[in-house]
């Protein structure tokens, strides 16, 4: 999957500090809300991607790696029973740690920003 595949998905997951409007997350969250995606919060606002009502389609990673223990990262994804479509692992994000657990568990991801997504490919109004 690729960028421009991922911005015509309908439902986000971010993951990330989305109530603090300095961090990424949150610019992410609400960039997403604004074109009309379904967008659920955790990290900050639900606790876990299990928490999750419906369909998910697109988690987006959007923690840093040294704020954040990527050991605890890698136990979330271990434990979480949600299917969705693909990771997105945001710029900052990124670990040896995760890639390699996503790689060994045959997780679909790829490395990109949502906010050049929004913006290269905008969600056509339905």
């Amino acid at each position: 999957m690729d960028l421009e595949q991922i911005m015509q998905m309908n439902t986000f997951a971010v993951v990330g500090d989305t109530l603090n409007p300095e961090k990424y997350a949150y610019k992410i969250k609400e960039g997403l809300l604004e074109q009309g995606y379904t967008v659920h919060s955790v990290g900050k606002e639900l606790q876990s991607l299990n928490e999750i009502p419906g369909d998910l389609d697109i988690i987006d990673l959007c923690i840093h790696t040294v704020e954040y223990h990527c050991g605890s990262t890698v136990y979330r994804f271990g434990k979480c029973r949600k299917p969705f479509r693909c990771i997105v692992i945001q710029p900052g994000a990124e670990s040896p740690e995760i890639l390699s657990y996503l790689q060994e568990q045959n997780l679909p991801y790829i490395e990109g920003c949502l906010l050049v997504g929004m913006r290269l490919y905008p969600r056509k109004k339905q």
